[in-house]
């Protein structure tokens, strides 16, 4: 099975564009954090006319360092790969100082309804309040005067999340949905395992040169990598199906031991991201929900244990 290594020596260059090819820069927002690594990433695609994709949160220094990178150039598309706080936020900033409109696959929204009771505690990072001037679709075509991007629908992170892929296939934008850093969180309701693995394999039938992500440095061998984050999950499920196996019913009791390589204050995403996962496996008929129905706090059990 494919190891995946994870590139932690990225270097953020916070205010500047750094050249990552003809058409390519990538300017780092200063927000660091557990979620954002050293900060996002946005990337101005082209020259003379360009497209901003992710002009991340709403903070001004960030903007300002977007418009200093493009100067004397035209902003004819303002890309959002996802409505999370990080990503989509500064899309009203740069907008109302360059003018370009906002393309987006939709708003932020859960894939499901919530229960009554259900409570997910990242609900706060979606931006309910972008304002999109074009929805996207997969397969649709953006163009300046020296470039052309693909739109690929990569559902999982968040059901509205998108990948911009060069048309010749050098390269792909893939937002949050692959990071050199670490592994995407899936985080129920607008999160959901099944699209995410779905989304992966698709990635895995492309020939995409290089990947740009959302955080962290650039993939310079894309295929091995995804390889190795399916392999991750994979890993993940089966450490979940040995627990229940031991007889452990309930989420809290499986995250520590589980995830326990991962930061704690970490642990209440690992647990959403557990919760997508059982939520797949009981999809699949895998897995039953001892209560009324699948939430974080419900209690599961393998089927074969009947």
């Amino acid at each position: 099975m494919a190891e995946l290594q994870f590139d932690r020596d990225f270097t953020p260059h916070y205010g500047e564009a750094i050249a990552l090819g003809d058409n390519v820069r990538r300017v780092t927002c200063n927000n660091p954090s557990p979620f954002t690594f050293h900060g996002t990433n946005s990337y101005i695609v082209g020259r003379g006319t360009v497209a901003v994709i992710d002009p991340g949160p709403a903070d001004p220094d960030h903007i300002d360092a977007l418009l200093r990178a493009t100067s004397g150039e035209t902003i004819s598309h303002i890309l959002i790969t996802h409505t999370h706080a990080d990503h989509s936020p500064g899309a009203r900033l740069l907008k109302a100082r360059c003018g370009a409109p906002i393309l987006a696959e939709g708003p932020h929204r859960p894939t499901r309804a919530l229960h009554a009771q259900e409570i997910n505690a990242l609900d706060a990072e979606g931006d309910v309040e972008l304002d999109i001037d074009r929805v996207l679709r997969d397969g649709d075509l953006i163009e300046g005067d020296s470039w052309a991007l693909e739109v690929v629908h990569t559902p999982g992170h968040t059901v509205n999340h998108l990948a911009f892929a060069f048309a010749d296939g050098s390269g792909l934008f893939c937002g949050d949905h692959v990071m050199a850093w670490s592994t995407s969180i899936v985080a129920p309701p607008d999160g959901s395992m099944a699209a995410y693995m779905a989304s992966l394999n698709r990635l895995m039938l492309r020939n995409d040169r290089v990947y740009w992500p959302g955080h962290g440095g650039t993939i310079s061998d894309p295929q091995p990598f995804l390889a190795g984050l399916k392999t991750h999950r994979e890993r993940r499920e089966q450490a979940l199906v040995a627990h229940l196996e031991a007889g452990q019913e309930t989420i809290d009791a499986m995250v520590a031991s589980i995830y326990r390589d991962v930061d704690p204050s970490l642990h209440g995403a690992a647990a959403l991201s557990m919760f997508a996962q059982m939520e797949y496996l009981v999809a699949r008929g895998l897995v039953r929900c001892l209560d009324a129905e699948p939430t974080l706090d419900a209690r599961y059990r393998l089927i074969d244990r009947f």
